[in-house]
């Protein structure tokens, strides 16, 4: 299965941004689809954005146009940049990939918390 690794978490005030990284072990390009995943207390995780391998997207109607997913072949990374965040986006947020046997794995999660 494949390993995930997420960074970028972190403290950030109403409004601001953060970029959040997933860094896989192998080709991401062999990977049916790597999404964006988050989870706050109390509540069951979600589907927050997602990259097919031809590039297509898709994302929660919560963070459209404020959260853009992107990757980089060459680094093997996912990225979910995070802009105009709300306090209701505070979650742990999970990388997740999807490969071709249907394989599901998940990266550890990093904390995201959006407070003034």
């Amino acid at each position: 299965q494949v390993q995930l690794v997420e960074s970028g978490g972190g403290l950030v005030q109403p409004g601001g941004s953060l970029r959040l990284s997933c860094v896989a072990s192998t080709d991401i390009f062999n990977l049916d689809v790597m999404g964006w995943y988050r989870q706050a207390p109390g509540k069951e995780r979600e589907l927050v954005a997602a990259m097919y391998t031809a590039g297509s997207t898709n994302y929660a109607d919560s963070v459209k146009g404020r959260f853009t997913i992107s990757r980089d072949k060459d680094k093997n990374t996912l990225y979910l940049q995070m802009n105009s965040l709300k306090p209701e986006d505070t979650a742990v947020y999970y990388c997740n990939a999807r490969d071709s046997l249907s394989r599901r794995s998940w990266g550890p999660g990093t904390q995201v918390t959006v407070s003034s």
